[in-house]
């Protein structure tokens, strides 16, 4: 289910509507902390397309979430992904992309779970969203239609809140100034993980 674009960068498909929030054509990326990662798409078309040209192999599908493997360059990439269970824009009636979050892993460059959430549309420059699961939010830094947690200290503590959560909700702003919340469910989380770190370690 998805495609980590070479490099890792976070590509944009568009061709909508000048009134959609979809991205237009993507911008080249600014070198960030994170290396977007968001280059991990999430439908099996994608799937290739995320791996940097590599071919996506699915370990398994649990729940809601499935873990996929790849070796773009010959590096292996271990990633579990899932999309959204319920979806809203305010206004409403806003066409986008299809959004997904993803957690990755990356042996060669020592990077383990790291978050991602690719939204479907270009988020408002400068600004952040959010991610909360229960009653503890994470601020999220954003960059083109990417976001990833803006204190990576705090990305551990995300993922087992995660672990033991049942939702998490995604909120985020366009550059037109819609508002999305996309929920994501957190069933089958934890095995999706747990497969993916044994292909990882």
């Amino acid at each position: 289910m998805i495609v980590a674009a070479a490099a890792f960068a976070a590509p944009v498909l568009a061709q909508q509507a000048a009134t959609s929030d979809a991205p237009g054509p993507a911008a080249p990326a600014k070198k960030s902390k994170h290396k977007p990662a968001a280059a991990v798409a999430a439908a099996p078309a994608a799937a290739a397309a995320a791996s940097g040209g590599a071919k996506p192999t699915l370990l398994g599908q649990y729940g809601d979430w499935g873990a996929y493997t790849a070796s773009p360059g010959g590096k292996k990439v271990c990633f579990t992904i899932a999309k959204p269970a319920s979806s809203e824009t305010s206004p409403p009636g806003k066409s986008r992309n299809p959004p997904y979050m993803f957690i990755s892993s990356r042996p060669a460059e020592k990077v383990s779970n790291e978050v991602s959430i690719i939204i479907g549309y270009p988020f408002k420059p400068n600004s952040e969203a959010t991610v909360a699961v229960g009653s503890t939010s994470f601020a999220l830094y954003t960059q083109q239609d990417g976001a990833w947690i803006k204190n990576a200290a705090e990305e551990g503590n995300l993922i087992a809140a995660m672990r033991a959560g049942q939702n998490a909700v995604l909120k985020g702003t366009s550059a037109k100034g819609t508002q999305s919340t996309d929920v994501f469910s957190l069933k089958g989380l934890a095995q999706a993980l747990d497969r993916s770190d044994q292909d990882c370690k």
